[in-house]
């Protein structure tokens, strides 16, 4: 299906300071290119080559804030340090000559182990020492631990507006750090940080909210990430009926979260099908009619395969898109995030809008940098 510049996919978005061409998000993943956590010229180009395809914001790969153990790759790119903060200097400037806007993800994997590695940091950290319910994985954080956690993402925020980003998103979804303080499973504390409710346990990511959010000032946009399922767990659904959501989304709204970007295995899944149906709001669409704030939906948009299958190796192919434009003419979110169709293929937008054949995704590409 061509689309036009008068499709809502190719409309402009503003919000604050960010002003986009479209509404198409380069949705954050992982790459493990950053020798000694260091970006260098071919992860600039990697993000320049998008901006070129006609991506309206990119956000950039896991990059963890300056605690011990905040990543679990020996790859994965710091957001602290002259060396590393002078490799997104680049990065963000060759995108930004090339007419894109782009924001880090920041980002403590907390507990969890990555996938094909047997490399270990030091110091691993989590709200109560646990990967997943009774998995035992590092020490419980100690009120001071966590006191200087949420000032080293407030830091790592202060630092993407000096370098010239236009947004900053926080990681907290997939059961890394923020998404463990959320879960019942994995956070047990007894203090002030823990409790029998998800406002209660949600106090951590408010506090980081709001310390980033002083970090950057009130007109700088501030993305949360977030999903129910955890990679520990998909079955994982921390909020169950619209008043759950509502009392876990809305306090983050007031820390200063601007937009929402609601992390889903497929973006057309109901969120909750029993109030409105198999074709109701899934999870973006339900936190933007809560709480009023922008939403980012993504999920397997464009591919015939869902993250599942590309981790098993199997490669997607090209799918259409009528059910994503019916859901953003209406209203349902703001902003759509693609993931591996961008991965495969920089130019995945600018063949979209001129109707040009699509790629699918191969799963070679998770070891290069297209």
């Amino acid at each position: 299906m061509t689309q036009t510049a008068s499709s809502p996919l190719f409309q402009p978005f503003r919000l604050k300071s960010l002003e986009l061409k479209n509404r198409i998000v380069m949705a954050p993943m992982t790459r493990m290119f950053a020798s000694d956590g260091v970006p260098g010229d071919d992860v600039a180009g990697y993000y320049r080559r998008r901006a070129e395809g006609e991506v309206g914001l990119i956000l950039s790969e896991g990059t963890v804030i300056d605690r011990p153990a905040s990543r679990n790759h020996p790859s994965i790119p710091f957001f602290h340090g002259a060396a590393a903060l002078a490799g997104w200097k680049h990065v963000i400037d060759d995108v930004r000559a090339s007419g894109g806007r782009m924001g880090p993800q920041i980002w403590h994997v907390g507990a969890v182990k990555a996938p094909r590695t047997e490399w270990e940091p030091e110091g691993i950290e989590s709200p109560s020492g646990l990967l997943a319910p009774d998995k035992p994985r590092g020490k419980t954080m100690s009120e001071a631990d966590i006191a200087e956690t949420i000032a080293a993402f407030g830091r790592a925020a202060a630092d993407a507006k000096r370098l010239g980003f236009d947004v900053v998103e926080i990681h907290g979804a997939h059961g890394y750090l923020i998404d463990e303080f959320f879960w019942a499973g994995t956070n047990l504390r007894t203090d002030a940080y823990g409790g029998k409710t998800l406002r209660e346990r949600s106090r951590f990511a408010v506090e980081v909210v709001k310390a980033v959010r002083a970090s950057v000032g009130p007109d700088f946009p501030v993305i949360l990430r977030l999903s129910q399922w955890k990679q520990q767990d998909y079955g994982v659904k921390l909020a169950d009926t619209p008043d759950a959501l509502a009392d876990w989304l809305v306090p983050l709204a007031e820390a200063g979260v601007d937009i929402f970007h609601c992390s889903q295995r497929r973006f057309w899944t109901p969120e909750f099908p029993e109030i409105d149906g198999d074709e109701g709001l899934n999870f973006a669409g339900w936190a933007k009619k809560l709480t009023g704030t922008a939403t980012i939906t993504v999920g397997s948009v464009g591919l015939t395969g869902d993250v599942n299958t590309a981790f098993a190796g199997q490669s997607s192919e090209a799918a259409g898109l009528d059910e994503l434009y019916r859901r953003l003419d209406k209203g349902e979110f703001d902003l759509v995030a693609v993931g591996r169709a961008l991965l495969s293929d920089p130019e995945w937008a600018a063949k979209l809008k001129s109707g040009a054949p699509l790629k699918g995704f191969d799963p070679a590409d998770f070891a290069r940098l297209t």
